[in-house]
């Protein structure tokens, strides 16, 4: 019976930490919207239904906004101009950031997900994701592009140069095959 009732106990903690920060933060609106509707009916001559989660909404990006522009962003601008000051950390810290940034940044690098025959003779091939088309920056002209490879079960991967005749288009979303790869292939949608 003990074990029963700490059971319970335990679930019921859970379930308030679940539906706490919810219901506190629907509270806190649902309260800022009421008052800010009763303030604009009492300064204003006719009722604007809403008025007060236009209002509520409004302030509340604005203030995300500043906050962003005046906290946030000088303190990442901080740390990262700190960091640029030890060349070694300098490279690890950029590399991770442009990997992650591939991955989850506003613009995802690994869009283009691709099968590469490595080896014609054996028909072996390898599934990664076009990087960059246009290599002419780091001198190679001609049909080739970019392609990396990420490994299985492991935060890491290898570029290639490929020939463009080499490469198939994969038609699945992105997240699908990088799942299917970082998980060796055992991984199914």
């Amino acid at each position: 019976m003990k074990k029963i009732f700490k059971k319970i106990t335990t679930y019921f903690l859970q379930g308030l930490l679940y539906i706490g920060p919810i219901s506190i933060t629907v509270w806190i609106l649902y309260t800022l919207f009421t008052k800010v509707d009763s303030l604009f009916k009492g300064l204003l001559p006719y009722d604007i239904p809403g008025l007060g989660i236009v209002v509520v909404i409004a302030t509340i990006s604005i203030l995300g906004y500043f906050g962003r522009l005046f906290i946030t962003t000088p303190i990442t601008q901080f740390f990262e101009n700190l960091l640029k000051k030890a060349p070694f950390i300098k490279l690890i810290y950029s590399s991770i950031k442009d990997l992650f940034s591939a991955f989850v940044g506003k613009e995802k690098k690994f869009s283009e997900p691709v099968l590469v025959k490595v080896n014609n003779i054996s028909n072996l091939e390898k599934v990664g994701f076009i990087t960059n088309k246009d290599l002419i920056d780091i001198g190679v002209e001609g049909q080739k592009v970019a392609v990396y490879f990420p490994h299985s079960y492991a935060f890491s991967g290898e570029l290639y140069i490929v020939p463009s005749e080499d490469i198939k288009a994969i038609n699945k979303p992105s997240s699908e095959v990088m799942k299917f790869i970082i998980s060796g292939g055992v991984s199914k949608n």
